[in-house]
């Protein structure tokens, strides 16, 4: 592996402007496919498998033309204290509002309150409308939405409270743009600090956006959504950013060892650039992984976001040697950029990262834990299972409308209605009756509407409203809880067990759909894949870490040591969005249950950055002990080379994920919070504080591998202990061959 990347890294840097342009003509051509590539259409949510889904999909296949996945709107109208949306002016307003709407563009529908049972709540104060559009809700044009707000603004100049709600708005916030912008001028900042070089501090950042560009460009060409890209983009980042980070550095250290720019290039490639291949490939397993979950849109998400993971690393492993090309003294530090040809530069301490001018906080750091690793394990184990104790109290829901910022005008329509009608009115429950086995069809949809009126926890249940084949019937039933109580996901469960009883007396079958019934799917689906998928990807990423370091003992800690850092993550979660520790801080509006895609996101997504922490940490200790050093020394030289690119690392990821706590959609702002901790924890309490203390009680038993399986495990050199101290000898190395390009450097 090592002496592949090594000629691979040569050849880039011989060969660095037709390297280059060949990168500039892929991300060109990308950028010209998504541009002509026609608007995918939206990712549609579907779960094969669950209850929720089979209900759909039979109200695809009997209520032909409905389309169940089109946008809807609900306009709540709520009149002045002391007066009735009945009164004569009031109703003339709210009839106007759903006429003007209702004249609209893609409005396939536009139900009158006056005209509908139940729309208007029992003291008269409050009423609401049901807008149906032909398209889903990413197809809505800008004059679609632009006609609903302005009739909701004819309705408050009326006197009336509006507000709005349902799919057709929508979020208040969305990741990318500002977010992404944020990242960056962070990792420049943390760049910038880590180098003390600009050209140092902008490759990485040059190399990761390019990365990022052919990336989300290719998903886009391809015919996915937009939608898959959110995770491409945030990790492509993120991942580019380090990767290219820790061969710049490499390439640093192996000047200031006195190689010119050719062989430092070469070197960096062959060694910082295997455990990028490894550290990408981890990445890779964690994203994949998420096919387990059997929900499409999630399996899109995670192999697009691989895919950019790819691209990033085929970046690192070719166009960053060839800008290295173009930048070879630029990148160094101002002391070490005297006068060098193609022969060897004086060695400079302070670039190559040794303790000439006194130690580092790293390396002190590193003599400390070799010193007392017990009792830094001990402190370091204690510490990371006191933050994870209210994870023992997680609660996964799907929140709604009710946990966006009070200052959304979907969150007030979903409190008036909550205050006009009940809580339950926000999350209704959507009751197919398939009666094309029953012979008496209407029987038996009577006979479940009787049932689920008669059902504790259920305050109103609608007429059923038959197809017309007259074999398959609707209702709704709403709730006295709201969506995202307990109590209502019992209630589903009761109805769901009521459903064999009501098939075996009447033939009929009973389904419970709607997006309060949907959520309760999604949340046991996830919660259901969960151990298999951390089994699959711990698993894998188990074997990958084996060959690497040709351990049993190193990849057994690191895998308890993600765990560590996940159930700390998800104690900082549940004390913030459960509990309410730091809320009004972190701007959150309402606390709830967690959302139930964040443990799948977060363990794949700190699994893949926990692992490149391992890899590039541990892949230089064990360099130091390859090459003669003792158990305890290899630590502390790993760290002396290794330790402040790692934490600059963490520090650029923690100040990307941290930017998504400013953002006023809930589940957003659960992911900036999670993220952060995640990377916080495993970076700086577990890679480099555990791993050390664990290696230094170890030993050398630490790297040993059981004879039996080493003669099956296949030998990769990550270290680059075949390149030597000159390089493989099959590299040509006379004065013709490696002249490079006139470049002035």
């Amino acid at each position: 592996m090592a002496t592949f990347l090594y000629r691979l890294g040569r050849f880039s840097f011989r060969r660095r402007r037709l390297v280059a342009l060949l990168w500039v003509a892929v991300l060109a051509a990308c950028a010209f496919a998504a541009a002509k590539a026609p608007t995918a259409a939206e990712d549609g949510f579907s779960m094969p498998g669950t209850e929720s889904q089979r209900a759909f999909d039979l109200l695809d296949q009997r209520f032909p033309g409905q389309n169940s996945n089109g946008a809807d709107a609900r306009i709540v109208f709520v009149a002045p204290e002391g007066q009735k949306v009945t009164a004569g002016a009031n109703r003339a307003a709210v009839e106007k509002v759903v006429a003007n709407v209702a004249g609209g563009p893609q409005v396939k529908g536009a139900l009158n309150p006056f005209d509908m049972a139940g729309a208007i709540s029992k003291d008269g104060r409050t009423a609401y409308s049901t807008i149906s559009y032909d398209v889903q809700s990413i197809d809505l044009t800008d004059a679609t939405t632009k006609a609903l707000e302005d009739a909701a603004e004819d309705g408050r100049k009326a006197g009336l409270t509006v507000e709005l709600g349902g799919s057709a708005l929508q979020a208040d916030a969305e990741l990318g743009g500002t977010t992404e912008l944020v990242g960056i001028a962070a990792a420049a900042v943390v760049l910038l600090i880590t180098f003390g070089s600009l050209a140092a501090a902008g490759l990485p950042l040059l190399t990761a956006i390019i990365g990022v560009g052919v990336g989300v460009a290719s998903i886009i060409a391809i015919g996915m959504s937009t939608t898959t890209t959110t995770l491409a983009m945030m990790l492509g980042l993120a991942v580019g950013i380090d990767y290219a980070l820790f061969i710049v550095s490499r390439y640093r250290t192996e000047r200031a060892e006195g190689h010119d720019a050719e062989e430092a290039v070469a070197r960096a490639v062959g060694t910082a650039g295997s455990a990028v291949v490894f550290a990408g490939l981890t990445v890779v397993i964690a994203l994949a992984g998420l096919a387990v979950v059997n929900i499409p849109v999630l399996t899109k998400m995670g192999l697009a976001a691989a895919s950019t993971v790819v691209i990033a690393v085929l970046v690192a492993m070719t166009l960053l040697p060839a800008l290295l090309g173009f930048f070879q003294r630029a990148v160094l530090p101002r002391g070490s950029r005297g006068s060098s040809g193609s022969g060897r530069r004086a060695r400079n301490p302070r670039a190559g990262g040794t303790d000439a001018a006194g130690p580092r906080l790293g390396t002190r750091w590193a003599r400390f834990v070799v010193r007392r690793p017990l009792m830094v394990l001990v402190l370091g184990i204690l510490g990371l299972g006191l933050v994870s104790v209210p994870a023992l109290d997680l609660q996964l829901g799907m929140p709604g409308d009710e946990s966006q910022p009070t200052s959304s005008t979907k969150r007030r329509a979903y409190d008036a209605l909550a205050d006009g009608f009940g809580p339950g009115f926000n999350g209704p429950l959507t009751v197919v009756i398939d009666a094309k086995a029953s012979g008496d069809r209407k029987g038996a949809a009577a006979r479940a509407a009787k049932e689920l009126t008669g059902t504790d926890g259920i305050v109103a249940v609608t007429p059923p409203a038959f197809n017309e084949a007259g074999d398959t019937a609707v209702l709704t039933a709403v709730p006295s809880t709201g969506p995202s109580s307990s109590d209502t996901t019992d209630l589903v469960r009761t109805i769901r067990d009521e459903a064999p009883g009501l098939k075996s007396e009447t033939g009929a079958t009973m389904l419970v759909t709607g997006t309060t019934a949907v959520n309760i799917d999604v949340s046991q689906k996830l919660s259901d894949a969960l151990v298999p998928y951390l089994a699959l990807v711990v698993g894998l990423a188990f074997l990958l870490l084996m060959v690497v370091f040709r351990s049993l003992l190193v990849p057994l800690k690191a895998a308890l040591g993600f765990l560590l850092s996940v159930a700390a993550a998800f104690g900082v979660i549940v004390a913030v969005f459960q509990w309410g520790w730091l809320a009004d801080a972190l701007g959150v509006e309402q606390t709830g249950p967690v959302m139930s895609m964040m443990p799948i996101f977060l363990i794949g997504v700190v699994f893949g950055l926990a692992m490149d922490y391992e890899v590039f940490l541990v892949t230089r200790i064990r360099e130091a002990y390859v090459h003669g050093e003792r158990p305890g020394q290899a630590i502390v030289t790993g760290f002396r080379h290794s330790a402040r690119v790692v934490a600059a690392a963490a520090v650029i990821m923690i100040a990307v994920f941290a930017g998504f706590i400013g953002m006023s959609d809930s589940m957003i702002k659960m992911m900036g919070v999670g993220l952060a901790a995640a990377v916080f924890f495993d970076a700086f309490v577990v890679r480099m504080t555990i791993v050390p203390a664990v290696l230094a009680l170890l030993g050398d038993r630490a790297w040993r591998l059981p004879r039996w399986l080493d003669r099956f495990v296949p030998q990769v050199d990550v270290e680059g202990e075949r390149l030597g101290r000159s390089g493989p000898t099959a590299v040509p190395t006379d004065a013709a061959e490696t002249a490079p390009d006139p470049v002035r450097v």
